[in-house]
């Protein structure tokens, strides 16, 4: 722990008349206010509450503000002797200590705490950019640097919800191969529901490094859009609100080897419009080169639905494409303008290569809810 400062008010009077004087005021001395913080000097390490102890008397106030004018919220203990802050001393800050006890005595003083030898940030989706989402996107927090103290840090994040919405945080490696934490409900959202994230994560130490500032987020919930994607109809069902409303003739990944669909639970990441798909970012050789119209991410190894007219003989006939589903250029207009990020595909039938890998995409829905919750750090 730092060294503890030691700081001493400049001595404060008062003025009365004693009895049978002769009206002059006589001057009263009281003992000069004491307080000690446990963090002091220009080099401390931060990453841990402010204390402030009085040494005699009770406080009244105190007030911890760093060089930006943030304030650090905190709470006198009950017998008035000492304050701790709510949040952790960020790295890298100057911070004043203003503390007043109740006999309207003062003192202050200042520290400065050594900047991170390593700074985590984070990516979140869904980020401010996309407000309305389905009802099967998580919230999902990929870190820049390895998370080692995951308890800590989840017990620094909170999802609040309009309609009390039960869901869990848990943990896994990224397709990047960073660590990565998601929170998704027990059950799909409910169409209409309002969602708040809030992570203040500002002075925590990761493990692989310290947060410097606190991230939110902030979504609706749309309507309830699902789609069922058959591998042997070759056929995908749209449904809204429980009822299917289009069926659309597709096809999808040829069976028995690496041009396979994924099958299982999905959520359409990104809405990417027209983009060069090359077979050999994939590691499927140079088979394609091509842009592509109407595409939609499924995973981050490279399964979309997209527009395929060089496929059209095959759509609803046969799967013959390189893991991607692929219907008409008019379908996949239309289905791109009336989908939204965050609604649940699943892939169905024979001929698939399984479950994508949890963080290949947001596959967190082909858990259990049991299964799940145990990826929480913090058990209860």
């Amino acid at each position: 722990m730092a060294a503890t400062a030691l700081l001493a008010a400049a001595a404060l009077t008062a003025c009365s008349g004693g009895p049978g004087g002769d009206g002059k005021a006589e001057m009263k001395n009281k003992a000069p206010m004491a307080i000690s913080v446990n963090l002091a000097g220009d080099r401390v390490k931060a990453g841990e509450p402010v204390r402030v102890t009085l040494a005699e008397g009770k406080l009244a106030q105190v007030k911890v503000v760093d060089g930006k004018g943030g304030e650090l919220a905190g709470r006198i203990a009950e017998d008035g002797r000492s304050w701790t802050s709510e949040r952790n001393a960020s790295p890298g800050q100057d911070y004043k200590v203003d503390a007043q006890n109740t006999e309207s005595q003062s003192a202050s003083t200042k520290f400065q705490t050594t900047a991170a030898d390593k700074v985590n940030k984070v990516t979140i989706n869904p980020g401010r950019a996309t407000p309305v989402v389905g009802i099967a996107q998580p919230v999902s927090i990929v870190f820049d640097n390895p998370v080692k103290n995951k308890a800590e840090v989840e017990k620094h994040l909170k999802v609040t919800t309009s309609n009390n919405t039960e869901g869990a945080w848990g943990w896994f490696k990224d397709y990047s191969g960073n660590d990565r934490v998601d929170w998704r409900p027990k059950e799909y959202w409910k169409s209409g529901t309002d969602v708040k994230v809030e992570m203040k994560l500002n002075g925590i130490d990761s493990g692989g490094g310290y947060f410097v500032k606190d991230y939110d987020t902030a979504f609706k919930i749309g309507k309830d859009r699902r789609m069922t994607v058959d591998l042997d109809t070759r056929k995908m069902s749209v449904s809204e609100d429980g009822r299917v409303v289009k069926s659309i003739r597709i096809s999808a990944g040829t069976p028995g080897g690496q041009k396979a669909s994924w099958s299982g639970k999905m959520v359409l990441m990104a809405k990417e419009g027209t983009i060069r798909m090359d077979s050999q970012t994939v590691g499927l050789g140079d088979s394609y080169d091509k842009m592509v119209d109407s595409s939609m991410r499924l995973t981050w190894s490279g399964m979309y639905v997209h527009a395929a007219p060089w496929n059209s003989a095959n759509f609803g006939n046969a799967n013959t494409s390189s893991g991607c589903v692929g219907m008409s250029t008019a379908d996949a207009a239309a289905f791109y303008e009336e989908s939204q990020v965050g609604d649940l595909i699943e892939v169905v039938g024979e001929g698939s290569k399984g479950n994508a890998d949890i963080g290949n995409g947001y596959g967190e829905w082909n858990l259990s809810w049991a299964d799940w919750q145990k990826k929480s750090a913090v058990q209860n």
